[in-house]
């Protein structure tokens, strides 16, 4: 081969090699999330051109590449991103998430909306908000991150305890203002574990609950669970241990200083004898109070193919409590199937199931003394710290030498019984039918039940409150079963530039509430606890009862969209309920919102400041369906009477019927802006609302004696009240790039409720001081002011002696050192007319604040809550300055003396008996530092020599910091008065502060393993 040949050939070849080098090469690639999480079904692509992938299930790609080429990333929620390809052979692009997340598609009553064509106020939380530390309910999650919303445990810390929820303050008196919760499509349902919750959507103005009718009125919160996936099969491990304590005790007297704290009430009483000081220096709060613990445990399974997903979950929860013999534990499990059966239907189930065990301490007691009870945490700061827990013999000490006879604190706290056991089971079954193109048709049956078992005993070696009876058990057993049918029909269509979905449905659920509960005393063994009860010699008259209660229901809503720029939304509803009276079984309510995308018409859709702007009102009817079943019908109650001197049964007229009892109907005016500046980097809404709800269904006090009706609840549709405010919402991406970013989201709301009319214009007073307490009525409901004011007597200072300040009076007897109170009436003595309103615990504003960090794979998160200027009554401050228990060192070293004039404390055993004050009222306003979390995300080529997808460590910490001048434990308080053991006066007893469980301080340690 000549020279000539050779270096045609080489050039050739050159060539050649050349050209391969230009055609490109094979790149492989992964997107994640900031968490480091894969994201499926990303679309990459090379900019101009038609070649591109997708992600799949693990978020991996692949794709031809040449250098020089620009791959844009997008997905659905996400900000676009853009990569210049040099010669990598691998890539790994991690996506911010957008913001304003207008294409989002968020869950409606239902169906689905894009999160840009909602005219009604929706407030959506995420998912990783609602897992960003333990809790046993993910309402608890809720508190401080959807505006509007108010959230809180109904006993503080206490494993186990029911949480309640408002949206837009209380709609109601004498019914739950409490919201209707939808999950997976089951109305009513109970609220499944954080970890298996995709979506929470918060339903606040009647354009987005008028779907729900008569059980709207109070909002609805709406979970979707999470769904498997076409792929290989994933399985999640998330384990979270944490270590809790008390976040504050009070600071009461040691033995010498009660000693001599009662030495002073002696003398000021004019008791020459000296207090006899015990032999110990107990402090009770130090012996009740323990290090407690929460661990949390979910593993989950997903996965699927083309035609079948599923999503399998099981969790553990176990909650040891700060009290002593006080903890909660729960096991769930929740299952998804989804099936693409044909081409035109899908099936569908949804499985849901936990059983739960909980210990309860007694606290929030009624502060009944009859048979020597109260509250452990009030039991704690009254018994006198001289006095030890047992006596030589070994016998809990009973010796509380102040104030009534009670019992030890630690022997009720270890001694006490009380059990609940609770089951919840749900299954929803659906199909998805596509009758045509655009006409489906959805049908779901569901059933759930849930059975409760509450087991209480009190031994013998509780001397003041059983040791009389040997023993006191009771058992109530309470069973809910549920079942729900919904059938509806979802049409969609394009008209010109405009686009219309219309939905039909008919709706059926019937609920049973089965109860049975029995007591007896005198047992000869306390080894059996309330599984005894055949040993007892007196076994008091159980008690049982049944009741149904059906709704049958027709709705339908219109949403039409023209050129992406106006909106309309209608719906309404009609339910019949099978409680409501003869003429008023069926209500229909009717709603209607208007929206305008402003940023899509012509002089804005070019804006470079002005990213999205949308105008929303709205306005409808909702109900609440407020009562029980057979509370119109006539009713009788059974006595006992004498006949020919035998005592018999009897029964007698209890209530009359009212055939024209109703719903009680909420008129809800909406007005919304939705807003977004420089690409979304900053996102705003603001909406103002005036909720009116008529016909509220309160007792009905001008029925005549002589008619002879026992009942003094007799019902009617008698009262009104209003619900107005602002609510803002704000996110801000304030910096992104590669390595670090930095959002924020705050939220502020604002609330104003007033009573509008009561019956003939009377004022409504109650009670919420415990039973030995000296006045009977603590708070008002009064027209044209807030809800459940505080009512008593305003306070004055320290009567100095000599003669009164003008418009002043102190109780009767008054001497140097006393209270003094306004006299109101200038009657010169201070009485039940003097008694005014004295104080407001509804608070002006609440908000949430968060702050997310990451850099490269660590990432830190920042969630402050707060509420300003609710008021609180302190009635443990009252309690504790009353002389017969201990007290608080404050008192103690700032009470009047004759050398100590300039205080605002009255002397030590002074007349004031816990009068209900202005005295006791403080300011519950607080900031609180909710939670503090860092993460840190294991790299990619570090986990993958394990086999893992995912790996994440975090510690967090919750309630680490509260700013509140607040004197108390907490400023979260709700005491809900003498009624006891239950929150069904929560709309008006609000504020009061008494034996609450204290809350806790966490620090939590998770780990997060995905294969």
């Amino acid at each position: 081969m000549n020279l000539k040949t050779k270096l045609t050939l080489m050039l050739v070849l050159i060539f050649n090699i050349s050209l391969f080098a230009q055609d490109g090469y094979q790149l492989s690639g992964t997107v994640t999330d900031a968490g480091n999480m894969p994201i499926p079904g990303v679309n990459v692509l090379v900019v101009g051109t038609t070649t591109g992938a997708a992600t799949d299930f693990d978020g991996n790609f692949e794709l031809e590449v040449s250098p020089g080429d620009v791959l844009q990333f997008s997905y659905v929620g996400y900000i676009k991103q853009s990569v210049t390809i040099t010669d990598q052979q691998t890539l790994t692009v991690s996506l911010v998430e957008d913001a304003s997340e207008l294409d989002e598609v968020v869950v409606v009553g239902y169906g689905s909306q894009k999160k840009s064509d909602i005219t009604g106020a929706v407030s959506s939380v995420k998912s990783e908000d609602l897992t960003a530390f333990p809790v046993l309910n993910a309402e608890q999650a809720l508190q401080g991150r959807a505006a509007g919303v108010v959230v809180q445990s109904n006993n503080g810390g206490e494993p186990g305890a029911p949480i309640s929820i408002k949206i837009r303050g209380n709609t109601s008196i004498n019914a739950s203002s409490s919201p209707l919760i939808v999950v997976d499509g089951f109305v009513g349902a109970s609220m499944p574990q954080a970890n298996d919750i995709q979506s929470m959507e918060v339903l606040k103005d009647a354009s987005a609950t008028a779907i729900y009718g008569s059980r709207g009125s109070n909002g609805v919160v709406l979970v979707t669970t999470k769904k498997g996936r076409s792929g290989k099969l994933v399985v999640e491990l998330n384990s979270t241990y944490a270590i809790n304590s008390i976040s504050n005790k009070l600071d009461l007297l040691n033995a010498d200083e009660f000693a001599d704290y009662q030495n002073q009430i002696r003398t000021n009483n004019g008791v020459s004898s000296a207090y006899v000081q015990g032999d110990s220096d107990t402090d009770w709060q130090d012996l009740i109070y323990r290090s407690g613990s929460t661990q949390n445990h979910q593993l989950s399974f997903s996965g699927g193919t083309e035609k079948i997903n599923f999503y399998a979950s099981a969790n553990y929860f176990n909650q040891e409590g700060i009290l002593i013999n006080s903890d909660f534990e729960r096991a769930t499990f929740l299952t998804n199937v989804d099936a693409q059966v044909t081409d035109k239907l899908k099936l569908g189930m949804n499985l849901f199931g936990s059983r739960g065990t909980k210990n309860g301490a007694a606290t929030q007691s009624n502060g009944s003394v009859s048979a020597g009870g109260d509250d452990v945490i009030t039991l704690a700061m009254r018994y006198a710290p001289d006095q030890g827990i047992y006596n030589e013999d070994g016998t809990y000490n009973y010796g509380n030498t102040v104030g009534d006879p009670v019992d030890n604190p630690y022997a009720v706290a270890k001694e006490r019984i009380d059990e609940t056991k609770a089951d919840d089971f749900r299954a929803n079954f659906y199909a998805n039918y596509d009758i045509l193109e655009n006409l489906t048709f959805k049908t779901t049956f569901g059933l759930s039940t849930e059975n409760s078992t509450r087991g209480i005993y009190l031994p013998s070696v509780l001397t003041q409150t059983a040791g009389g009876d040997n023993g006191r058990a009771s058992v109530e057993t309470d069973r809910e079963t549920s079942v729900l049918s919904e059938n509806y029909l979802t049409y969609t269509k394009e008209i010109g530039k405009g686009n219309l979905t219309v939905l039909a449905g008919y709706s059926y659920q019937k609920t049973v509430n089965e109860n049975f509960y029995t007591e007896a005393t005198g047992f000869i063994s306390d080894s059996f606890s309330y599984y005894g009860l055949s040993s007892a010699t007196n076994v008091l008259t159980p008690d049982s009862s049944i009741s149904t209660v059906e709704i049958q229901s027709q709705f339908g809503r219109l949403n039409y969209d023209w050129d992406d720029k106006y909106l309309i939304t209608a719906t309404v509803r009609r339910d019949g309920a099978s409680n409501f009276a003869e003429n008023e079984k069926y209500a229909i309510f009717p709603s209607g919102a208007l929206g305008w995308k402003l940023s899509n018409e012509d002089f804005l859709k070019d804006s470079e400041t002005i990213s999205n702007l949308k105008l929303r009102a709205s306005y409808g009817v909702t109900g609440n369906p407020s009562i029980g079943a057979y509370e119109s019908l006539a009713r009788f109650e059974t006595l006992y009477a004498s006949s020919n001197g035998e005592t018999v049964s009897a029964i007698t007229p209890e209530q009359a019927a009212n055939p024209d009892l109703k719903w009680e109907s909420s008129y809800q005016a909406n007005f919304g802006v939705d807003v977004a500046f420089l690409n979304n980097r900053i996102s705003f809404s603001v909406d103002y609302y005036n909720i009116d709800t008529k016909d509220l269904i309160l007792t009905d006090n001008t029925i005549t004696e002589y008619l002879g009706y026992t009942g003094d609840d007799i019902l009617a549709n008698i009262g009104e009240i209003n619900n107005r405010g602002f609510e803002f919402a704000i996110n801000t991406r304030n910096i992104t790039n590669d390595n670090f970013s930095w959002s924020t989201d705050f939220n502020i709301a604002f609330n104003k409720n007033e009573v509008v009319n009561l019956a003939n214009g009377a004022d409504l007073f109650f009670d919420a001081t415990p039973s030995y307490w000296s006045h009977d009525r603590s708070y008002v409901l009064r027209e044209g002011e807030e809800v459940g004011l505080f009512w008593g007597y305003e306070y004055e200072g320290v009567y100095q002696g000599n003669d009164l300040p003008e418009g002043t009076a102190t109780l009767s007897g008054g001497v140097a050192g006393d209270p003094l109170f306004a006299d109101l009436d200038g009657s010169g003595d201070i009485t039940e007319a003097d008694r005014t309103t004295i104080g407001n615990p509804n608070p002006d504003f609440t908000f949430g604040f968060t702050n997310n960090f990451s850099y490269k794979n660590f990432d830190m998160s920042i969630f402050f809550q707060g509420s300003q200027g609710g008021e609180i009554f302190n009635l443990t401050d009252s309690q504790l300055t009353n002389g017969d228990a201990n007290t608080t060192k404050n008192y103690y070293n700032n009470a009047w003396t004759s050398t100590n004039t300039d205080t605002n404390d009255p002397r030590v055993g002074n007349n004031s008996n816990r009068e209900v004050s202005s005295r006791f009222v403080e300011d519950g306003s607080y900031i609180r530092l909710k939670n503090i979390a860092i993460g840190y995300n294991l790299p990619s080529d570090v986990i993958e020599k394990f086999g893992l997808e995912a790996l994440r460590f975090s510690v967090s910490a919750q309630n680490l910091l509260t700013f509140t001048s607040y004197s108390g434990l907490d400023p979260e308080v709700n005491y809900y008065g003498a009624g006891g053991d239950n929150n069904t006066s929560a709309n008006t007893a609000q504020g009061f502060d008494f034996g609450n469980y204290p809350t806790v301080k966490s620090v939590n340690f998770s780990l997060n393993l995905k294969f």
